[in-house]
């Protein structure tokens, strides 16, 4: 982009401003401490607003029993507050329905960070807000600065008091307009003393302890900086917006450049104390990358990460750029981000590298408008002269200049074999292939070195006069000019095109690689499974151990490791743990616990922490390695978060459906548990009373009643206890070879005496294959079958009962000639409580038996259906298939 060419508006922000599109306006009226008149302000500013027309309604207000405060609630619209019933008394609420129901142009709601009562939608007030806004409602809130949730820590030091209540800093960040409500200390404890904030006991003690003069001048402090850090963050994202270019000196911005050499530490430092002298400006560390050179040493890979962890250590961001431009890229991400300050280090062997071509530090000063910059001298950096920095590897990686030279040495015998047999041959072509093959080969420096070695040699061995490094003639001059200029700039440009084929190759196969343990991680349905999944895909990107460890219980544990799962030392589980509750990194290579064997990451997911993860430490000394494993330590994080929100979906259904299993349970047993015991107590009692008196008939009646209405409540208990085995998974199987013919007599045989007038024929094969089956599960399935069969049967009419095979299955067949089941309920017959749609259906059963026949066929593998009508629009054939270990061939059958 040229300097007169337009700045187009940054995408993300127009993204952003468009989904907030429609949503309603949020004010907070921002103070230090209760009693600066945070509520007073806002509703003289709604008076104000009502007074010139606009619609405003009080949704809700704590006025604490000021006088001056209640007096400006007269004119206002004022929302009724929805009572809430909590431990026997009535809680008053803020009625969030009524208020998106009347939906006013601007809504006053008081005290953001206030605690909803149970029962209430949202357990906050500020969720109550974002509900509000995202219905297009303005809101006006009032809000101290000690309940910002990145303050506690910082207000408990202060005031020795812990906040409860608290509000994501992100809600405030999201409003639209903040106004600071700001008076003195001493205006504070004045207003105090007069009984304007508590009543005049609580006042003394508040101004003993939380209102000290001291607490109160750090809290205004802390209520101003988090004002002006919050409009500073709105001036970023409008100019993103307009796409206008920074910076603007509004807020001081800090950039730290820096790079893998021996001052990264110390400009570090220096850009954190820069940040102390500008009241704590923000600032952010950042490393250029640059494509077109190739990686470097491992020793300055190993400084440029520990500069990037102290940057972090000590309240920094960081950030890893691109760009083969390093002054424009410093440039671009300065303006975007309305940088002020930018701090470079300058080192005395740059002096050469000035001479040579564009130095950063004055290229910087001469096109870095509006930002001030910070030059740190090596010499300066620590107090004294850093130690030279490590030559980059190529220009010593000695086995890729002996390739080069190795190289050159063919191309010589090459020339030497064609001059002596062809007179005037090219013999610089030859001499060009060496140095094409050592930048493809090996690199930029090899390829330089053989560019001049080749043309030494062409010189000193095939231009006249030979075997000096004179030229004779004025052409070979030209010549030798060109070629030498010639190799040197193709062995360049090769060795630059290897060096990026190279960086390409690693930044693909690092994508690669993150893609797969992505797929691999996301395909993980258990914790377990996915700590498992991160271990291996750590160990191998990094080629050493890796262990993951999990919450259980108060600890943590070591779940998943590789390539093996070795236990931990005291020492380290006690870095892991350090780990677990601070959120930092501890463990060897750290400032906490160095000493042990591991180093220690946590697993930061989008809400919570999930876990640890151990590393070797030794595989995190390279600045790409590290990156990696960062990268998937990300992707495992939120891996096991997305495990734990499966495993907690899957209980919250569990419940879900055992609650609605407990409601029909409770429906049914109102009816199905209740009449036979009726039946029994009413029989039992009349043998009581009047047995002696009966005649032998009817007492022998009222006792076989007792005994059936008996069996009825056993069987609907058992169906009870089978339905809630299948429901809560205990249902176990204990399969062996089954024939299916003497199951399905031992069935009939279990419901022969209810058969009453009805008759019951069976069809079995004399030959039948065996299957793997559980027969006591089966029996009770069929007898299942059989009873709804004779339940639905009329009396006299026939059920038919039958088993053959074909060539994969052997299937069983029961039929009845009852009214059948309507087409349209076939899906649904199987379900549980599932009874035709008929009065005199409550006494053929709960409707539990035909869903207990299913979860056991289905529990052994096998398939269950029904078909309705069979003949004549009558009659229900229910079939049953379990499938045969082998095959039967067609010829058997």
């Amino acid at each position: 982009m040229t300097p007169d060419e337009p700045r187009r508006p940054d995408p993300d922000a127009l993204l952003a401003d468009a989904r907030s599109a429609g949503r309603g306006r949020l004010k907070v009226f921002l103070g230090m401490a209760p009693g600066v008149g945070k509520t007073f302000e806002m509703l003289s500013a709604a008076a104000r607003l009502k007074a010139s027309g606009g619609d405003v309604l009080v949704g809700v207000v704590e006025t604490h029993g000021r006088q001056e405060t209640e007096a400006l609630l007269d004119g206002l619209d004022v929302l009724p507050r929805r009572p809430i019933e909590y431990r026997g008394r009535a809680l008053m609420e803020f009625d969030l329905d009524a208020a998106l129901a009347r939906k006013p142009g601007v809504l006053l709601v008081d005290e953001y960070a206030h605690s909803n009562a149970p029962g209430s939608r949202h357990p906050k007030r500020w969720q109550d807000v974002e509900e509000l806004l995202a219905a297009g409602i303005d809101v006006w809130t009032t809000l101290n600065v000690q309940h910002l949730e990145s303050l506690v820590e910082v207000i408990w030091k202060i005031t020795g008091v812990r906040q409860r209540e608290t509000v994501p800093d992100s809600a405030l960040s999201r409003a639209d307009d903040i106004e600071v409500i700001d008076i003195t200390p001493t205006e504070l404890r004045e207003r105090m003393a007069a009984g304007k904030v508590y009543v005049p006991e609580t006042a003394r003690l508040a101004a003993d302890r939380f209102f000290k003069p001291e607490n109160l001048t750090a809290l205004r402090e802390l209520a101003l900086r988090r004002a002006a850090q919050t409009v500073d963050d709105q001036l970023t994202q409008a100019m993103k917006r307009a796409g206008v270019e920074g910076p603007w000196a509004a807020g001081e911005r800090i950039l730290v450049l820096i790079g893998p050499d021996g001052m990264a530490g110390a400009l570090v430092r220096a850009g954190r104390r820069l940040s102390d002298m500008m009241m704590d400006a923000p600032w952010t560390v950042a490393h250029i990358e640059r494509p077109n050179r190739g990686a470097g040493d491992p020793a300055g890979g190993v400084r440029l990460n520990e500069a990037l962890k102290l940057a972090e250590q000590l309240g920094g961001s960081t950030v890893v750029l691109t760009g083969d431009d390093l002054v424009q890229t410093v440039l671009d991400h300065a303006r975007r981000n309305n940088i002020t300050q930018i701090v470079i280090g300058k080192s005395r062997r740059s002096r050469w590298r000035s001479l040579l071509g564009r130095s950063l530090a004055p290229a910087l000063l001469e096109e870095a408008a509006g930002a001030a910059l910070h030059i740190i001298t090596d010499a300066a950096a620590d107090g004294r002269t850093a130690p030279p920095a490590r030559p980059h590897k190529g220009r010593l990686q000695w086995r890729g200049q002996l390739g080069a030279l190795g190289l050159v040495a063919v191309a010589l015998a090459v020339a030497w074999a064609i001059d002596s047999k062809v007179e005037n041959a090219n013999l610089a072509m030859i001499f060009m292939l060496s140095v094409l093959g050592s930048g493809l080969a090996f690199g930029l420096w090899p390829a330089v070195t053989a560019a001049t070695v080749s043309a030494l040699l062409y010189n000193f061995l095939f231009l006249e006069p030979r075997l000096t490094m004179l030229i004779g003639h004025p052409a070979d001059v030209l010549t030798f000019a060109v070629f030498f200029a010639a190799a040197l700039t193709t062995g360049y440009l090769t060795g630059r095109v290897r060096d990026q084929a190279r960086a390409t190759a690693r930044r693909a196969s690092a994508v690669s690689a993150l893609l797969a343990s992505s797929r691999r991680l996301s395909g993980a349905a258990r914790k377990e499974d996915a700590a498992t999944a991160l271990a291996e895909q750590l160990a191998a990107a990094t080629g050493g151990k890796a262990v993951v460890l999990l919450p259980g219980g108060d600890d943590i544990i070591a779940t998943a490791g590789a390539p093996s799962l070795d236990p931990l030392s005291a020492a380290d589980l006690a870095a892991a743990r350090w780990t677990w509750e601070k959120g930092e990194p501890a463990g060897a290579r750290t400032g906490t616990l160095p000493n042990v064997a591991w180093t220690f990451r946590p697993l930061q997911g989008v809400k919570a922490r999930a876990g640890v993860v151990g590393l070797e430490p030794q595989a995190l000394a390279a600045e790409e390695d590290e990156r990696f494993a960062l990268a998937l330590l990300d992707q495992g994080a939120i891996a096991l978060e997305r495990a734990e929100f499966a495993a907690e979906a899957a209980d919250a259904d569990a419940l879900r459906r055992s609650d609605r299993l407990r409601s029909a349970l409770l429906n049914s047993v109102s009816h199905d548990l209740r009449t036979p015991l009726s039946t029994v107590l009413g029989a039992v009692t009349t043998l009581i009373d009047f047995g002696k008196a009966m005649k032998p008939a009817v007492r022998d009646d009222l006792m076989l009643s007792i005994r059936e209405e008996a069996e009825r409540l056993n069987r609907y208990v058992g169906d009870l206890l089978d339905m809630t085995r299948i429901e809560g998974g205990a249902l176990k199987t204990r399969r062996d070879w089954t024939d299916i013919r003497d199951v399905l007599a031992a069935a009939i045989a279990r419901v022969e005496r209810r058969l009453e007038t009805r008759t019951l024929s069976r069809d079995f094969p004399a030959q039948l294959s065996m299957v793997m089956a559980d027969p006591s599960l089966l029996e009770q399935a069929l007898v299942n079958i059989l009873e709804n069969a004779i339940a639905y049967s009329p009396d006299g009419s026939t059920i038919e009962t039958a088993a053959y095979e074909d060539r994969g299955n052997v299937v069983i067949s029961i039929e009845d000639e009852g009214r059948g089941i309507p087409t349209a309920e076939l899906e649904r017959v199987f379900e549980r409580f599932r009874r035709m749609e008929e009065a005199s259906d409550r006494g053929k059963g709960a409707g539990l038996g035909l869903a207990i026949s299913k979860g056991f066929v289905e529990a052994m593998g096998g398939r269950i259906a029904a078909a309705s009508p069979i003949h004549d629009g009558r009659g229900t054939r229910i079939l049953i298939s379990l499938r045969k270990e082998v095959v039967t061939p067609d010829h058997l059958l």
